[in-house]
């Protein structure tokens, strides 16, 4: 009897120590931005334009934000929705846009009525993204003592709280201002249609000498078209396994196996919607990337998580761990990096590899 009232009492705080241990990495739930808005209309512009950005992937991993939104009657009368040529849906200025509004901290009414009238500096997601430069990134909150109004200002524009859309406490509220935040250096009412590069990837990456596997792989798929018409808008950055890359994959992966549509996937898995060059990755500071197979297969999927690592960049897919070895080419709006190894997605290989 001794020891079952013994067993019992050493199971259940080892089972509880064990439990946590297992989940206190993971974040507390996943943001669906998306279906969080969808019941708005008063806001559907800007809901949409998250929807139809890469924005919205980008929000999957982060369980702590304050979404500022602008309703479609101040929205429609800016200059991004006014523009003759407005930014499209893969503009990196777009999504840069409305990254701004979107502050890595959770503040209740509450919180906001506390700060002090001289203003506190919040971190924006367009931080993360190592595209703005010095601290370009934040906005500045500030509130008026009398009327008890915030503020939120950035080196070009200002936008007044009008009140609280959504809260799910602690976690995530969403507020609407009264006008749209534009970051320091960014011009809506000028043009970002542009000629594509014209770069021919499958003989960038012949001419490389290093990259013979990979290119077969993109002509063969047929996802090389994609990749080049994607050349414009937000740019296209590409993580190219070197020959020795696919010669040293352990056959047990059995990458060679997989059809044509999943082998297809995992090139989209090596390429980020956006124009990163080496510079810029070195300095991200949200490490976890969505894809083009992010996009194809939906948000929190086939994810890249992008660090410095012993100096270089390093890129985990949670099945390895690859480093960027050389850089291939690099013009806005293409970088093509070369990658020590093939990234895997666990979509696809976690089990293979666990086993």
């Amino acid at each position: 009897m001794a020891v079952t009232i013994s067993l019992s009492h050493f199971t259940l705080p080892t089972f509880l120590y064990f439990l946590l241990l297992s989940t206190s990495h993971l974040p507390i739930f996943a943001i669906n931005i998306t279906n969080l808005l969808s019941s708005y209309p008063e806001i559907s512009d800007f809901a949409n334009l998250l929807a139809t950005t890469s924005v919205a992937a980008d929000l999957t991993q982060r369980s702590y934000l304050t979404l500022l939104v602008v309703p479609n009657t101040f929205l429609r009368s800016s200059d991004l929705l006014n523009n003759r040529s407005p930014p499209s849906s893969s503009s990196s200025n777009l999504g840069d846009v409305l990254r701004y509004h979107i502050l890595l901290e959770y503040f209740s009414w509450s919180d906001l009525r506390l700060i002090p009238p001289t203003g506190k500096l919040v971190t924006t997601l367009f931080q993360t993204t190592g595209r703005a430069p010095n601290n370009f990134g934040s906005v500045n909150i500030t509130r008026n003592v009398n009327s008890n109004s915030i503020t939120i200002h950035s080196p070009t524009s200002n936008a007044t709280i009008l009140g609280l859309l959504k809260t799910l406490p602690n976690n995530i509220s969403v507020f609407k201002v009264d006008s749209l935040l534009v970051p320091n250096g960014f011009d809506l009412m000028a043009s970002e249609t542009r000629p594509p590069l014209g770069l021919n990837i499958t003989k960038t990456l012949i001419d490389a000498h290093n990259f013979n596997v990979a290119a077969s792989m993109l002509t063969a798929s047929g996802v090389e078209e994609e990749f080049e018409r994607d050349e414009g808008g937000a740019g296209l950055t590409l993580f190219v396994p070197t020959d020795e890359a696919f010669s040293d994959m352990s056959s047990s992966m059995k990458f060679q196996s997989l059809p044509a549509e999943k082998k297809a996937v995992v090139l989209r898995f090596h390429v980020l919607h956006s124009y990163y060059p080496l510079g810029s990755l070195e300095s991200i500071v949200n490490p976890v990337q969505p894809t083009l197979a992010t996009e194809q297969n939906g948000a929190g999927s086939f994810t890249l998580n992008i660090s410095r690592v012993n100096g270089s960049v390093g890129i985990n897919t949670g099945i390895v761990q690859a480093s960027v070895t050389q850089t291939v080419f690099d013009q806005n709006p293409v970088a093509i990096f070369g990658v020590s190894k093939v990234l895997l997605p666990q979509e696809f290989f976690y089990l293979l590899a666990i086993n």
